[in-house]
């Protein structure tokens, strides 16, 4: 599809909230992808799935295929661990002498980070003492999410990622030594990979990203995927679910069908464009720059489905009026009730493809094409039924020409000019006093009767 791909429908089904038969039924999630056709965007239709490479002897299909032999892609097939509650996390191997972590795999952000203390929500940590190959760097960085904070010493060290690389690579990693609300009871992971672009890396962009890093060294395609298999298994419990991190690469057997792909609108977040929601098969009748404002982005460290305050009560609503769910709420601890997760919460930023959506797909971010891709992922069934679907494509001649709001300036961008103003304030501040401690030293010059200095002697040389 490349650049005629227009972006992502999700019509979230009433029906996924009423099905209790565990008979084939349409899936609750579907994924219709719309392309612009030739008279509206005057261009030709190009094909809407995404044609996958040949399969080697190996039965992998990569991307683009690597130009060096450093990584080995079907050792990473069910390298993941978690669920969509707490996350899905990867094994590493960091520093000399090895020390094995558990790594949250986060689409949403771009730093790399571990624990470098004990906390009591944790198994382990990244001790640098027991580290010949560690360097720190010399500052310290703080990195805030949606919930939770960090902050951490910026160093770098080398790191092994067991299932898929036969050699170590030297990062940029940050060891937390303070946080808030970042490490939460019942989690298993120990740090954070953030896969997002160097846009969003703290301090600065100009810090290099453990998978920007990783391309370099390795020699991999600037592509990675993700299958998360906990699609409709319970989060609660002591069990994990698998998935996989296929990080240079595509794995065939790891989707059915065809790829979908959809234009990644900046790079900073993998922010996409969303036309529309349905629910019910209803659509909700939005501007669609509504389900944009001010991002729509696919986020694998956000757990549930986020949508705009005005998104999100039009989706209640339009449950409640196409469906006989009746919703009792919750008025307190110790109650009898059997609960169930809505899997969508209101947002004041950004509609975020959390990782309640993403566990239906395999999800493909090729960095090199700059597109986000969607397949049907096997994983993502209950009882033989498949829970997402996609199909497509649609006319988009009745959406608007661009359903991206218009931003006056993303986040980096706002602190390096507030960075500027104060700057320049600080400037003008600091003249002014200068200014005024200074004790005025003007020489009195001999009066010229003849020099014409104020009103009065101008109007007298008038009269003369």
């Amino acid at each position: 599809m490349g650049a005629l791909a227009r972006a992502l429908l999700l019509p979230l089904l009433a029906q996924w909230l009423l099905r209790a038969a565990p008979a084939p039924a349409p899936a609750p999630f579907t994924l219709p992808l719309r392309v612009a056709g030739a008279a509206s965007r005057g261009a030709s239709l190009a094909p809407g799935p995404g044609t996958p490479a040949a399969p080697r002897a190996d039965g992998l299909a990569l991307a683009l295929e690597p130009a060096g032999g450093a990584a080995n892609f079907l050792a990473m097939v069910d390298n993941l661990q978690g669920d969509s509650g707490r996350g899905y996390y990867l094994e590493m191997l960091i520093g000399t002498p090895p020390q094995k972590l558990q790594i949250l795999v986060d689409t949403g952000s771009s730093n790399f980070a571990v624990a470098g203390a004990p906390h009591s929500y944790i198994d382990g940590y990244f001790d640098t003492e027991r580290s010949s190959t560690y360097r720190p760097k010399g500052f310290d960085v703080t990195v805030k999410y949606t919930q939770g904070s960090w902050t951490g010493s910026v160093g770098e060290d080398t790191v092994t990622i067991p299932r898929g690389f036969n050699s170590s690579f030297l990062v940029n990693i940050a060891t937390i030594f303070e946080s808030e609300n970042f490490f939460l009871p019942g989690i298993k992971w120990n740090g954070i990979l953030g896969l997002a672009y160097a846009t969003l890396a703290k301090p600065s962009s100009s810090l290099e990203t453990f998978f920007d890093s990783l391309v370099t060294q390795a020699d991999i395609p600037n592509v990675f995927s993700m299958q998360m298999c906990g699609a409709g298994l319970p989060v609660a419990g002591a069990g994990t679910n698998g998935g996989s991190l296929v990080l240079g690469g595509v794995e065939p057997s790891l989707y059915k069908g065809d790829i979908w792909y959809t234009p990644i609108k900046e790079e900073w977040y993998y922010q996409i464009e969303i036309l529309k929601l349905e629910i019910g098969g209803q659509s909700l009748n939005l501007d669609c720059r509504e389900y944009n404002a001010d991002k729509a982005i696919v986020d694998s460290g956000t757990t549930l489905l986020r949508l705009p305050q005005k998104v999100f009560d039009a989706v209640v609503e339009a449950v409640a009026r196409t469906s006989l769910l009746y919703i009792q709420p919750m008025m307190g601890a110790g109650l009898n009730y059997e609960c169930y997760r809505f899997g969508i919460s209101p947002s004041t930023n950004a509609l975020v493809i959390g990782a309640t959506v993403m566990e239906g797909f395999y999800v493909i971010f090729d960095r090199a094409r700059r597109r986000v891709g969607f397949a049907a992922s096997p994983c993502a069934e209950i009882a033989g039924a498949p829970v997402s679907e996609i199909s497509g494509p649609y006319s988009t001649d009745d959406m608007a020409s661009n359903c991206v709001p218009a931003q006056s300036l993303n986040e980096p961008v706002l602190w390096i000019v507030s960075y500027a103003l104060m700057s320049v304030c600080g400037v003008i501040l600091l003249v002014l006093i200068v200014l005024l401690l200074l004790p005025c030293r003007c020489p009195r010059r001999p009066r010229d009767p003849e020099a014409v200095n104020d009103e009065s002697s101008l109007v007298r040389h008038r009269w003369k």
